[in-house]
């Protein structure tokens, strides 16, 4: 950087590009960074995202945010960072088989007019893999699955895309000399725009079909495509359209992140003729950092759904708030694992590495989280259900009775149990608004159990105490 200026969006300190001698890729790598440099976009507002491929390979030697995905996933990636923050610019790299994969995640980008660019290293064969063929390769094109010459036509993919309904569409070659400013143009459309690159894979297919840069041109020509801007038809990008149609919810949704201004109440806000709920903030909180929760028990306990609307609570006291499930293909049988994150501040690392709260209801949660609580440190704290044999474990244990609350009489559901005990003994927000999420977005039928469950929850704090080791 110089001058306030960036001269480069790459980093040397991992070493020369990992491409072999010749790669395309090598060219379409240097040329996006020219592009970039071009722009002078923050880094910290661009993300470079990736799959399983040579191409993949990239993402690691810029300065900017990236992400690495499975397969033929870059698009989707890509797509959902688009529209959970859409000022930031996402730039998708892929290959032709990655294309090829996730072929219908390139139609719905198309269709959909996601604001993503998305730069395709095409190379007419899987490079990383061994240079199996691709739905690019030439018919008659030697490659390891087909070494007797390739028998089925190759795919258009401009043609494609733009029979979908893409907005700007360019087919290229990483020779072109105009190539990263063709590029920092796809960059700058402010819908979905794709650039198809053509280049030599140098260890796979040239040399198999001894073929050259020549020829590379040759076979644009002899197929019948052109060369150049293909498709230029703006239209309504997705993510401002979406805005546009939920109005005011999504602002807030996406401008406080499911968080609320201290002070107002729960409300309802009008979008065309439908009222929304929104959750504003209107309780206190006693949270001082990003807090992991993990809430482990079986299916059919109603464990995400539980979660969902402790979550919610959280929210009405001002906090952010993440949630993610873990159960088995099954149903009604096996664990059910829920994954949640309180914080005051925006939640940018959504995993629970180390949770600080650790609760666990029954023995198939206990059974699939075992490791986890056996490597909890000395911070953490777990509430069980004192019927479990719990691993030894250096976090803090509380032991909860709940036979009396869930066995005897009324069946109470055992998620809203422990989930008040714990909010009780732990203070992180009212147990109030815990109670008015319930009455609030569960269903009527459901209310009446679910808080008493609240009420027998705050009488096992004095079980909690006794059995505290």
């Amino acid at each position: 950087m110089t001058d306030g200026e960036y001269t480069t969006y790459m980093t040397d300190m991992l070493g020369p590009l990992p491409f072999c001698p010749g790669c395309g890729h090598q060219m379409l790598t240097r040329s996006l960074d020219s592009a970039l440099v071009s722009l002078q976009l923050d880094p910290k507002k661009v993300v470079i995202v990736t799959d399983i491929g040579c191409i993949g390979l990239s993402d690691r030697y810029f300065i900017t945010n990236a992400f690495h995905g499975l397969h033929g996933r870059s698009i989707t990636y890509a797509c959902g960072i688009k529209l959970a923050r859409p000022e930031l610019t996402v730039i998708a790299l892929q290959g032709d088989g990655g294309c090829g994969i996730g072929g219908t995640h390139l139609l719905n980008v198309a269709r959909r007019n996601i604001g993503i660019t998305l730069l395709i290293g095409n190379n007419f064969n899987y490079g990383m893999t061994g240079g199996q063929h691709s739905v690019t390769t030439h018919s008659g094109g030697l490659t390891s699955t087909t070494p007797y010459g390739n028998v089925e036509g190759p795919m258009d993919l401009c043609g494609t895309a733009k029979a979908a309904g893409a907005a700007w569409v360019y087919r290229a070659t990483a020779f072109d000399k105009d190539l990263p400013a063709v590029m920092a143009r796809a960059i700058e459309q402010p819908g979905f725009s794709m650039l198809d690159v053509w280049e030599l894979c140098t260890a796979y297919y040239s040399p198999r079909n001894k073929f050259k840069k020549k020829d590379l041109f040759a076979s644009i020509k002899n197929s019948g495509l052109e060369r150049g801007l293909l498709s230029d038809s703006p239209r309504p990008e997705y993510s401002e359209s979406y805005r546009q149609v939920h109005g005011e919810v999504y602002g807030q949704a996406h401008g406080q992140t499911h968080r609320g201004t201290q002070g107002q109440t729960h409300g309802k806000t009008k979008t065309g003729d439908k009222e929304v709920s929104t959750i504003d903030a209107k309780h206190p909180n006693s949270v001082t950092k990003q807090t992991g929760i993990v809430i482990a028990g079986s299916a059919g306990q109603k464990i995400k759904s539980t979660v969902t609307l402790f979550a919610k609570a959280a929210m009405s006291c001002g906090l952010e708030a993440t949630q993610k499930h873990d159960y088995p293909i099954t149903v009604m049988t096996g664990h059910s694992i829920s994954e949640l994150i309180l914080s005051r501040e925006r939640i940018d690392y959504t995993a629970t590495d180390s949770p600080d709260y650790f609760l666990v209801i029954s023995e198939d949660g206990l059974k699939r989280s075992r490791a986890r609580i056996e490597n909890l440190p000395e911070g953490s704290t777990v509430y069980a259900n004192a019927a479990l044999e719990l691993p030894a474990t250096k976090a803090r244990v509380k032991k909860l009775d709940l036979v009396p609350a869930v066995e005897k009489g009324e069946k109470l559901p055992a998620p809203f149990v422990v989930l008040s005990a714990f909010l009780a003994d732990s203070g992180l927000f009212p147990l109030e608004a815990f109670d008015e999420a319930i009455a609030r977005f569960q269903r009527p039928e459901l209310t009446v159990t679910s808080q008493k469950a609240l009420e027998a929850g705050k009488t096992l704090l004095n079980f909690i105490d006794k059995q505290s080791l």
